[in-house]
């Protein structure tokens, strides 16, 4: 019997490629490499670009024998050759499509073995395998994809990939020449990708460029894929659609695993007991945390595909979305999943009951409506406020707001400091950032008794409680006489009848000159996705308020005699409303 090797020189041919895209993936970064994919990109399109997309790999197509023969290549570039596989359904189906082949004959495989950036980023060569045993009927695939080079391409990872924002990337994209060229989404890893092509005055030998999210993100892959090319676009029998549908179904339906295995992932302190920088076995990790070893794996696997976790070959790791769950953490988003695998968890179990009565479905569970139910409890009530501290990041660039800034910069010898009135402020994250922002401002704060000590707390420790005032009571106690006046994640808890009332307790106590602003997700009016829809129904769900569009708030706060001057974005889909009071009009004199 003899045994027919494979052409050697194919094999070196792969091996230099693999070799090129490692030494690429070690000396670029992202700032430098996006111009060279997209000319002319510079300014605030390259900022947005370069601040939420992070250089990941470069990908390629090899075609080794067998998988030996790929661990060989792998080794000769100096690649990790135990670098574990998934199968890589995006680029199987594309070559399906491409080559006319039924894709259960294409076993592509998916492997990214880890290479380090220029200043020591985790990165990775991702490498598409399909095997082509000598003289098979795949070898005409191959030959036509070394030449053509389709699925070669570098890598873009989406660091916070909201629908809102992963759309607007794809805008700034083609604003620059780069046209949409497939994708898909991967359910083995949870992830979806978007190919483009790079115009072809790129200075870069990569033609295609790849912005990968994590999670299921079809919604923004279908409107992607309206452009793509016709051979990438399903056949006419429907059935695709169909399956298609229903796995997007079945990832929809079981969303609650991800709420409870993110919140047990908290409780159980595992966020706490990992590392970001070294991996753990599964054993090594249940002894600390007092968990059953092979059922901690189930749930440590599970979380490898919703990315708070990595698996490695020396066992688990956790990642930098996990680490948000860290006590730790600046910012910890620990709160939040605790509050959404707990309390709002519970509540959403009577979600009909919301939609037939229009009554908060935590009263029904609970008994009471949700102010009074954490008021009672000292460890919900706590919790409660650093689950809104932990969504802080929403109004990090409130403090350089013009009105702020504006109220920051008034002659010291003209008026006394400014002021700014921080109306039902929590916990005084938002006002400390504020005072730490500018230091000639002055505070004052107006919430509940136990809020207002853990805020006295936090503006100590943060070095501005000096130059804050605590006023403990409700909206009818609104202080008068500050400049500027905040309600930030306020209105959206309340009916429109208690927003009217609130906003009059502001306006009675605004001089002429003050402002206001409100914080608050708006409703989009075309229909887009936002997360101000989900919390719609989650302020529906608990409390019975409810998320608004700008001009519902415009005639709430006209209704209260104030004027909506503006309002602008901010991160995690929030807006700031800017509004003063109405203006009076001048009396008319008599005519004697």
């Amino acid at each position: 019997m003899t045994t027919t090797l494979p052409d050697k020189t194919l094999l070196l041919h792969d091996i230099a490629g693999l070799r090129a895209a490692a030494r690429f993936v070690r000396e670029h970064d992202s700032v430098a490499l996006l111009p060279l994919l997209l000319p002319g990109l510079d300014g605030p399109d390259l900022q947005a670009l370069a601040g939420h997309c992070r250089f990941a790999h470069a990908g390629l197509l090899l075609f080794p024998p067998d998988a030996d023969s790929l661990r060989a290549q792998l080794a000769a570039c100096g690649l990790d050759v135990d670098t574990p596989s998934h199968p890589s359904v995006v680029v199987r189906d594309r070559l399906a499509r491409r080559h006319g082949r039924d894709p259960a004959e294409l076993d592509v495989r998916i492997l990214r073995p880890r290479v380090y950036g220029p200043a020591g980023q985790r990165r990775a060569v991702e490498v598409f395998a399909l095997t082509v045993p000598p003289h098979s009927g795949l070898e005409p695939i191959a030959a036509y994809e070394r030449t053509r080079r389709h699925e070669a391409h570098l890598a873009f990872e989406i660091e916070h990939p909201e629908p809102l924002a992963l759309r607007g990337l794809c805008a700034i994209l083609a604003r620059h020449g780069a046209r949409p060229d497939g994708g898909g989404y991967n359910r083995h890893e949870d992830g979806t990708v978007l190919y483009f092509t790079v115009p072809a005055d790129a200075a870069c030998d990569y033609g295609r460029l790849e912005l990968y999210a994590r999670g299921d993100h079809r919604d923004t892959l279908a409107a992607h894929l309206d452009h793509r090319d016709p051979l990438d676009r399903p056949g006419p029998d429907g059935g695709p659609d169909a399956l298609h549908a229903a796995e997007t179904l079945l990832h929809l339906l079981t969303g609650a695993w991800t709420t409870q295995a993110l919140a047990a992932f908290t409780r159980l302190g595992l966020a706490d007991a990992m590392d970001t920088r070294a991996a753990q076995r599964a054993e090594d990790l249940a002894r600390p945390t007092a968990t059953h070893p092979r059922s901690l794996a189930t749930l440590l696997r599970y979380l490898v595909m919703l990315g708070a976790v990595a698996e490695e070959q020396e066992g688990f790791r956790l990642t930098e979305l996990g680490a948000l769950l860290r006590a730790d953490t600046p910012g910890s988003m620990r709160p939040l999943a605790l509050m959404y695998g707990g309390p709002f968890y519970r509540s959403f179990g009577g979600l009909d009951h919301a939609v037939r009565t229009g009554q908060p479905a935590f009263d029904q569970i609970f008994g009471e409506n949700h102010f009074d139910h954490f008021a009672r409890d000292p460890r919900l009530a706590s919790l409660f406020d650093q689950s809104m501290a932990a969504s802080s990041r929403m109004f990090q660039p409130l403090p350089a707001h013009p009105v702020i800034t504006a109220a920051a910069q008034a002659p010291a010898a003209a008026a006394p400091p400014a002021t700014v009135v921080d109306v039902a402020g929590g916990n005084g994250e938002l006002l400390g950032l504020i005072l730490t922002a500018h230091p000639r401002l002055r505070g004052v704060l107006l919430e509940r008794p136990h809020a207002v000590e853990a805020a006295r707390h936090r503006l100590d420790a943060a070095g501005c409680g000096a130059r804050c005032a605590y006023r403990s009571g409700d909206f009818a106690d609104v202080p008068p006489g500050g400049d500027v006046y905040v309600l930030s994640r306020v209105l959206h808890d309340w009916d429109d009848d208690r927003c009217r009332e609130i906003l009059r307790h502001c306006a009675r106590a605004m001089p002429a000159h003050a402002d206001l602003l409100v914080v608050e997700r708006l409703l989009p009016v075309d229909g887009s996705p936002s997360l101000a829809t989900a919390w719609d129904l989650h302020m529906l769900c608990n409390v019975g308020g409810r998320e608004r569009s700008a001009d519902h708030y415009a005639r709430l706060l006209a209704d209260a005699g104030l004027d909506l001057v503006g309002h602008s974005p901010l991160p995690l889909d929030a807006h700031v409303l800017h509004a003063r009071r109405s203006a009076v009009p001048e009396p008319v004199p008599r005519r004697n």
